[in-house]
């Protein structure tokens, strides 16, 4: 872990404890598995109020609107967001939030990608609810914690390494996102334009933005860079 992460984590611990978490927004777009994690919290936790939201778009604009929830429960893959995307993204917005990553993905790289791209967790969607509350406790009173039988890796260099470039791609606006995403598609300048409906000129000045936000010199090692951390794909 890296002195930055853990200046982060030590202050998203004590920011709150687990009882001090009154506000939480899951971010799932399967309807039963959104209603009954949403129960299990409100039952377990004593919670009034469990926000929902089905995409990465309406998260954003829920915390836009209704302001920062004390905690996030995100799904991996979402309709406009697969991989450690939506974890860089609400980063961007939520720098001192908890934000556990759930999915059915229990693939150590995708683990360290959303790890190192700042969750303070990753669970499975096939935990028992008591295991389920255990883990969300832990990660609330400031614990990381991850799937059982997962090794992190012992190189801190590399941890470094992605967490410096996952900072780095949170610093993309929303439509540079929408843009690299489109990149790394392998669509050209004038296929992003249409499907933008902006200028060729505008997409131009936008994926010179890209580069230099991400520190790359051409598309291919802007993509390669983008897959290096899981950005857009789960696997």
């Amino acid at each position: 872990m890296t002195a930055a992460a853990r200046e982060v984590r030590a202050t998203s611990s004590q920011r709150a404890t687990a009882d001090q978490v009154r506000e939480i927004l899951i971010v799932d777009d399967h309807p039963l598995m959104c209603d009954a994690l949403a129960l299990t919290l409100k039952i377990s936790f004593g919670l009034k109020n469990v926000r929902t939201a089905r995409s990465l778009a309406a998260a954003l604009e829920q915390i836009r609107t209704q302001g920062a929830p004390d905690a996030v429960i995100l799904d991996l893959n979402l309709p406009d967001a697969r991989g450690a995307e939506g974890i860089v993204t609400l980063r961007r917005q939520l720098p001192d939030v908890p934000i556990t990553m759930i999915s059915a993905d229990l693939e150590g790289a995708m683990i360290s990608a959303a790890m190192a791209a700042g969750a303070q967790g990753y669970i499975s969607k096939s935990l028992s609810r008591e295991a389920l509350v255990d883990s969300l406790r832990r990660m609330w009173e400031g614990e990381h914690v991850t799937p059982e039988g997962y090794e992190p890796s012992q190189d801190s260099a590399e941890d470094e390494a992605r967490a410096e470039l996952a900072r780095r791609f949170s610093s993309l606006t929303p439509q540079q996102m929408k843009i690299l995403r489109l990149i790394c598609q392998g669509k050209a300048n004038k296929e992003i334009s249409y499907e933008l409906s902006i200028a060729e000129a505008t997409v131009k000045t936008h994926i010179t933005a890209i580069m230099s936000k991400i520190n790359a010199r051409r598309r291919t090692q802007a993509v390669l860079l983008a897959n290096s951390i899981r950005l857009f794909e789960a696997g």
